[in-house]
């Protein structure tokens, strides 16, 4: 079954799915800046576009671009800070 998640008032959407190799989710982000709590370890993949990211314990921002990714461990939160839309892939667990 495929689920749909929307946050910031639709700005972030993904959709929600599992299959044999785990936990997904795929979406989309307009330009602003997001802050997401992430309950369990994640994978962040930018697959389209660049962002900066603030990410957990950090005061500094850093830039992945597109094909790029970072983890967060779990029960923390993150921001991210977008100029343009962009598109990922989060594999959780």
């Amino acid at each position: 079954m495929i689920g749909q998640n929307e946050y910031y008032d639709g700005q972030v959407r993904s959709l929600e799915f599992a299959n044999e190799q785990g936990k997904f989710t795929v979406g989309v982000m307009e330009p602003g800046e997001w802050t997401f709590e992430a309950p369990t370890r994640e994978w962040m993949i930018l697959t389209r576009g660049s962002w900066d990211v603030q990410l957990p314990g950090r005061d500094d921002w850093k830039t992945f671009n597109e094909g790029e990714s970072f983890q967060i461990e779990g029960d923390e939160s993150f921001t991210v800070r977008i100029s343009d839309t962009v598109a990922y892939l989060c594999p959780y667990t």
